[in-house]
């Protein structure tokens, strides 16, 4: 039998966003949830995922198109946003995996959403905030975005920044580095 491995899910959103306050009666809302699997023991990303939300009571700004390069049309393709919490604890085992995300705020936008809307909180309580982590690790003064902290490790820019996926796949590279320097914590 096969040893179980020790894989993380590393989890990037995207949501509804305005140049300036929202307009009335709007509220940022998931339209993306990027998810990369990574394999802590051997030190590989596994997968990339990707989740379209469908937001409920927003719309895609042209300014959130400008910067996620999702349109309304897309998201409007996508699941439902408990839906999406399904998905992620039956397809991805998010209940029980450890996640990371860079910083709080996908952590929070989740929990806010799932208050407002009744969803079930789709994730344990194993949460890292890769961002603490590397600025931790490099003795930082300020804690980089995502973009800066893969130049300061010397790691490439994959795929388009705003995007779910792309930016999950990325920041599980930098999970990676920290993880290969015994710079990560152990599940």
């Amino acid at each position: 039998m096969e040893a179980p491995r020790n894989l993380l899910n590393v989890v990037d959103v995207e949501a509804t966003c305005w140049q300036g306050p929202p307009p009335p009666g709007a509220v940022n809302e998931i339209i993306e949830i990027g998810l990369t699997v990574v394999d802590l023991d051997a030190r590989v990303r596994l997968a990339k995922h990707r989740i379209l939300v469908r937001p409920e009571r927003s719309q895609v700004s042209a300014f959130c198109t400008e910067l996620t390069g999702l349109t309304q049309a897309e998201v409007d393709t996508g699941v439902a946003f408990a839906e999406a919490c399904r998905l992620l604890v039956d397809e991805h085992r998010a209940d029980s995996r450890s996640w990371a995300s860079w910083g709080d705020y996908d952590r929070k936008q989740f929990e806010r959403q799932c208050q407002a809307t009744g969803a079930r909180y789709p994730f344990g309580a194993r949460h890292v905030n890769a961002k603490l982590r590397f600025t931790e690790a490099r003795g930082l003064r300020r804690r980089p975005g995502m973009a800066q902290a893969l130049q300061i490790a010397g790691l490439p820019l994959e795929g388009r920044h705003h995007s779910g996926a792309d930016d999950a796949w990325n920041i599980a590279a930098v999970v990676l580095d920290l993880a290969g320097k015994g710079e990560w914590p152990q599940a």
